[in-house]
Formats: structure tokens, C-alpha cells, sequence
């Protein structure tokens, strides 16, 4: 199986370039070892096992030694820069698969591995503390598992979600969100940390009015959209940036996120919503994230 993600929009309508094409995207890939290569030792024909969106690095620079290997220049994307998992085979480096736990199926699995990585990143990244005040900003595949692994991590902590359609907000509230409004919309309550995982920029602008003084934002998105960056010219320094506000993003994903993300997920018991669909049915998922028509995720089945 193959989860879907924004990014796979991204690339087939242009606005990021895959190193060289024709390429194969889907990077959040969940299946069996079908063959290994001499002097390969982590896993065994058969094993169950999850690629993720850092297909590899170089492993020699100073990021790469800090173990942030997301920043590093020789970052390999899996299904932009290497052939991903919208297919019924691919090729993977051993270092960067990850055994699956057994408490997950294949589809369970598979939004673990970009959604849900990312945003435990960016809930480091936001350095919460049980009780601070969380905010996100949209609501699809990533958010919707934010807010389950907020709610295991914070159990003092309400979660504020800012979503455009009606549907969403409601399936914020179902999975127990404290309040869900449009995202133009002023929270009752001023907010410790925002995460967005919107591509536009009207979010981010409206999110740093509701941002408590010392707040931290966290940007979760591969790439913002050109079509409103406008809304950037509405950004006044007193009330969206002043008393010390911190805007972060998150670039990819490290080895350890993907690790330490499908440990918690299954001691905590976090599973995403999600849709099935058969391979040959990937153009009808795309058409449905790029009209929002988004509950949680979705994962394509490959039979072969």
C-alpha cells in the first residue's frame, strides 16, 4: 500500500521538480521484502516493512552527525528524487525501511510514515508543555494524527483547529478537538503554538494574530502556493510578529522522527482515519485532496 500526500500533487502539476523523469511518486509505502541484496543484514525476505519520505543521506556531514539528516544537502527524497510507491515493487536503501509494528495493518501503517512523522516533528519543534494551548491550521491527513498524538503526549492541553469546510471542523470536534472554527475565524483564546499544514499563505497570517505573546508557529508544509502571497502585505509587526513570536518550519523528516513516531503510535494506540483505493483509482484520491474533499487519509492497495 501507498499513502497519498499533497506532494504528489505538488509534483504532477509542476510546482516541484523531481531530480529527473519520468519518476514514480508515493513515499509513505508499506509492504514485504520481496528480495535483498548481498551483504544486506537488517531484514529478511518476507519482513513487513514502511519506506518514508527520506529514501537517504549522505551520513558524512555535520547534519548528518547531529542526526538532523533533514538538512542535509544530499537529502534524497523518496518518489520525488528515487522511485516511490505508487507501484507494486520498488527499491529501498535498508538503512532508511522501518519494520512495522504488529498492532497496525499495511493501510493503518502507511500515513504514519509522512503524515503522521511529520507532524511529531512539528510538535517538537513546537515545545509544548502538558496544559499550553495548541492550534492547527487545516485539517487533513497530518493534522488530524497532530491532534491524536497532542491529546496522548498533552492530556491537559485543548486543541484549537482552524479548518475552510464545515465537514472538517466537524470531524475535528468527533475526534475531540475543544474548538473548531473557519480559518479566518478569532479563537477564543490566545494560542502557546500553531502548527500549519496548509500549502497557502492566508493561514499563516490569520494563525499569528491568534498566537500568544512567546507563541511559536510551526510551519508544516514542503512548499507554500504563489496564488496568495498577497496576503502576506496584510502582516503588521504589532500584532502578528511583536512579543517575541517564533515562526519555525519543518524541512523532511529524520531517521529518528519515522522511528521514534511509529514506536509511539503503537504504544499509544494512534491510528489514522483514513480511504481506500485501488491503485488504478490514484488520479480520483489526487482529485479529491486537491478539492478538499479529505476525512483524514488516503492509502492506495496494490494487488498484484
Amino acid at each position: 500500500v501507498c499513502g497519498v500526500c499533497h506532494t504528489e500533487l505538488d509534483e504532477i502539476e509542476g510546482r516541484i521538480s523531481p531530480l529527473e523523469l519520468p519518476i514514480i511518486p508515493g513515499h509513505q509505502v508499506v509492504g514485504t521484502i520481496a528480495a535483498t541484496v548481498a551483504g544486506s543484514s537488517k531484514f529478511k525476505i518476507d519482513d513487513r516493512v514502511g519506506v518514508a519520505w527520506i529514501f537517504s543521506a549522505c551520513g558524512n556531514c555535520k547534519f548528518c552527525s547531529q542526526g538532523v539528516e533533514n538538512l542535509c544537502d544530499q537529502f534524497i527524497a523518496t518518489g520525488l528524487d528515487r522511485n516511490g510507491g505508487y507501484a507494486e515493487y520498488m527499491t529501498a536503501d535498508e538503512k532508511y525501511v522501518y519494520p512495522i509494528p504488529d498492532f497496525f495493518s499495511d493501510a493503518e501503517a502507511a500515513p504514519l510514515l509522512c503524515a503522521g512523522a511529520i507532524g511529531y516533528r512539528s510538535l517538537k519543534l513546537g515545545q509544548l508543555k502538558d496544559g499550553d494551548r495548541l492550534g492547527l491550521t487545516g485539517f487533513g491527513a497530518s493534522a488530524h494524527l497532530v491532534l491524536k498524538m497532542a491529546k496522548h503526549l498533552y492530556p491537559n492541553t485543548r486543541i484549537h483547529v482552524f479548518a475552510r469546510a464545515a465537514k472538517e471542523r466537524r470531524f475535528a470536534k468527533s475526534l475531540g478537538a475543544h474548538w473548531a472554527g473557519d480559518i479566518s475565524d478569532r479563537c477564543p483564546q490566545k494560542l502557546d503554538c500553531i502548527i500549519d499544514t496548509t500549502p497557502v499563505w492566508k493561514p499563516i497570517v490569520e494563525a499569528l494574530f491568534n498566537l500568544e505573546k512567546g507563541g511559536r508557529m510551526i510551519i508544516n508544509a514542503i512548499r507554500k502556493e504563489d496564488h496568495d502571497k498577497e496576503y502576506l502585505r496584510l502582516l503588521a509587526y504589532k500584532e502578528h510578529l511583536w512579543m517575541e513570536k517564533e515562526i519555525n518550519s519543518v524541512a523532511n523528516i529524520t531517521d529518528a522522527d519515522v522511528n521514534e513516531f511509529l514506536a509511539l503510535a503503537a504504544r499509544a494506540a494512534i491510528k489514522p482515519e483514513f480511504e481506500i483505493y485501488a491503485l488504478e483509482e490514484a488520479n480520483m484520491a489526487l482529485t479529491e485532496l486537491k478539492t478538499q474533499n479529505i476525512r483524514g487519509a488516503k492509502v492506495l492497495k496494490m494487488e498484484l
